[in-house]
C-alpha cells in the first residue's frame, strides 16, 4: 500500500454563474498582454468580444487566434506559439472546449522551455522553468481540462495522439461559468457529458485512486447521472448546466490526479486516425469496457449503479455493478450516441488499424491503470465489439 497520494489543483478556480466575470481582474495579477486562444464558433457567439471587453475594462490589451478548430494538433500549438512570441504577450486566456484548453496549455509551457511538445511526451523532457500563466475558461460541460495537468495533442506526421501529463500543465486560473455552457448544441452536451461521466467512473476505479480522488469522483458521478438528460433535453435548464459544469470540474480534478483507463488508452487512437472527437469516442467505448473490467471491479461498480439506481431496495454489489452497466448504456441510448458504424468510420479501415490502435493504446500507459488489465489481443477484440456496439442490447462481454 502507498504511504502518501498527491493532489494537484490549479492555484485558483472561480465556478458559478457569473464567474466569467473575473477574467480582468485575474488578468490583470498575472500580466499586461494576454494571448486569446479560441475558436471561431466562440467568436462568433460574442464570447471572445466579451473576453476582450473584461480585459480592456482591466487595462490588460490582447490578441486572438481563432486557428483551432478540430482536436488539437501541433500545428495549432506551433501557429499560436509563433503568434505569443512575435506579440510579446505575459499570458495565455483559452476559451473554448477541451481542443483549445489543450492547444494553450501546450503553448503555456512551450514558451518558456522551448522545443516542439512532443518532446515532451512519456517524459523525454521535463519541463523545467515555470509556463507562462494561463487562464482557462471551458465553454463545455466535459473534458474537465481546465482542472489537469495532462494536454493531449496530435501528432500530424504520424496521427498519434500525444498524452503528455507533467505539473507544468496544470492552468494557473480555472473559471467555471455555467452560462458559457448554454451555447453548446444537444450532440456537445451529450458528448462531453459522457466524457465527463467517463473521467469520474474512470478515476474511482482506478489503481491509482486514493481518498481525496474518490471524494471527487463520487460527487462528479452524482452530479452527471442526476442531470445529464435534463442538460441533453433542455439545453435552457441553467441548474442542470450549473451541475454538469461543477461535476465536469470536479470529474477533471479526480481524474488528473488518479489517471485516467482503458476507455481513454482507446479512444485517442480513434480520435487520431478517425478524427472522431474526444467526447464521442468515449461515450462510444465506455459500456462495452465496463463489461469487460466488471469481473475485477464490481465493489466500486456498484457505488456507481446505486447512483443510478432508484429503487429503495437492499441490492447486493453484484446487482448494483449490473445495474451500473445497464443504465450506461441506456444512458448513451437515450443521448443518442452513436457507435464507430454509425459515426461513418470505414469498417475495412477501422479493421486494418486495430494492430496499430491497440499497440497505440497500451504504450499511453493508461490501460495499465484499469482494474482489469488487457492483453493487446483483448484490447483488439473490444474495438471489434465496439465498431457495432448496440446501445440497446445486452451483449456479455469476457
Amino acid at each position: 500500500m502507498k504511504s502518501f497520494s498527491v493532489l494537484r489543483t490549479p492555484q485558483t478556480i472561480y465556478y458559478g454563474r457569473d464567474s466569467f466575470q473575473k477574467v480582468g481582474s485575474e488578468a490583470f495579477l498575472l500580466g499586461k498582454k494576454a494571448l486569446i486562444i479560441s475558436d471561431k464558433i466562440m467568436d462568433h457567439l460574442g464570447y471572445v468580444s466579451e473576453l476582450r471587453q473584461f480585459l480592456q475594462e482591466a487595462r490588460v490589451t490582447s490578441v486572438v487566434y481563432l486557428g483551432v478548430d478540430s482536436e488539437p494538433t501541433d500545428q495549432y500549438v506551433e501557429e499560436a506559439l509563433n503568434l505569443l512570441k512575435n506579440e510579446s504577450c505575459e499570458l495565455v486566456i483559452t476559451l473554448g472546449g477541451g481542443s483549445c484548453i489543450d492547444t494553450a496549455k501546450a503553448v503555456a509551457v512551450l514558451a518558456t522551455n522551448g522545443g516542439y511538445i512532443g518532446d515532451y511526451m512519456g517524459g523525454k523532457t521535463i519541463a523545467k522553468n515555470p509556463p507562462i500563466p494561463l487562464i482557462a475558461i471551458p465553454t463545455t460541460a466535459g473534458t474537465g481540462s481546465e482542472a489537469t495537468d495532462v494536454t493531449v495533442i496530435t501528432n500530424t506526421k504520424n496521427d498519434v495522439k500525444m498524452m503528455i501529463k507533467q505539473p507544468a500543465f496544470m492552468p494557473t486560473v480555472a473559471i467555471v461559468d455555467p452560462i458559457l455552457t448554454q451555447s453548446s448544441p444537444k450532440s456537445v452536451t451529450a458528448a462531453t457529458g459522457v466524457d465527463a461521466l467517463s473521467h469520474a467512473v474512470e478515476a474511482y476505479l482506478s489503481k491509482k485512486s486514493h481518498p481525496m480522488t474518490d471524494t471527487l469522483a463520487l460527487s462528479a458521478m452524482q452530479l452527471l447521472v442526476e442531470n445529464i438528460r435534463d442538460a441533453y433535453e433542455n439545453g435552457d435548464n441553467l441548474d442542470a448546466r450549473e451541475a454538469m459544469a461543477l461535476g465536469s470540474l470536479q470529474a477533471g480534478m479526480a481524474f488528473t490526479n488518479a489517471s485516467v483507463c482503458l476507455v481513454h488508452g482507446m479512444s485517442r487512437p480513434i480520435g487520431a486516425l478517425f478524427h472522431v472527437p474526444h467526447g464521442v469516442s468515449n461515450a462510444m467505448l465506455l459500456p462495452a469496457v465496463l463489461e469487460f473490467s466488471k469481473v475485477e471491479c464490481i465493489d466500486r461498480l456498484a457505488d456507481l449503479g446505486r447512483i443510478f439506481s432508484q429503487s429503495k431496495q437492499v441490492l447486493s454489489n453484484e446487482e448494483a455493478a449490473e445495474i451500473a452497466v445497464a443504465e450506461v448504456r441506456k444512458l448513451c441510448l437515450d443521448l443518442n450516441i452513436p457507435n464507430l458504424k454509425d459515426w461513418g468510420v470505414n469498417q475495412e479501415q477501422f479493421e486494418s488499424a486495430i494492430n496499430k490502435m491497440a499497440i497505440d493504446a497500451l504504450n499511453s500507459g493508461s490501460p495499465g491503470n484499469s482494474p482489469r488489465v488487457p492483453t493487446q489481443q483483448e484490447i483488439e477484440e473490444l474495438y471489434k465489439v465496439c465498431y457495432n456496439y448496440q446501445f440497446s442490447g445486452s451483449e456479455v462481454i469476457n
